[in-house]
């Protein structure tokens, strides 16, 4: 399953590289300073970080559960963007919840 595995993480790594570029720049556009460094990620991130080096099967397990809590968490923020009135917010969110969903989604397919 290398190659399959490699080229799909790849693409994940793309997409969600160009991601927090997004993400930055609304939390900047809301006149907040965005985290840049990886320790203050580590902080706010409700997924923890491995450090071991899983089998691919247990691998794609934890990039499904990854994808899923930060669709959920998308959802909450959501509720509060909504409230605010924040149709930008709205937008970025919805579509991260898409990508999220999305790749959840076909990850479980190869758990099948």
């Amino acid at each position: 399953m290398f190659q399959t595995l490699h080229l799909m993480f790849e693409t994940q790594y793309s997409e969600l590289a160009l991601a927090v570029d997004l993400v930055a720049e609304r939390i900047r556009a809301l006149g907040v300073t965005a985290p840049g460094t990886y320790k203050k990620f580590i902080e706010l991130s409700a997924i923890k970080e491995d450090d071991d080096v899983p089998k691919a099967e247990d691998m794609i397990r934890r990039l499904v559960e990854g994808h899923e809590t930060v669709a959920r968490t998308a959802r909450e923020v959501f509720v509060a963007a909504e409230g605010a009135s924040d149709q930008p917010t709205c937008d970025l969110l919805t579509q991260r919840m898409h990508v999220h969903e999305k790749t959840a989604w076909m990850l479980r397919s190869l758990l099948e």
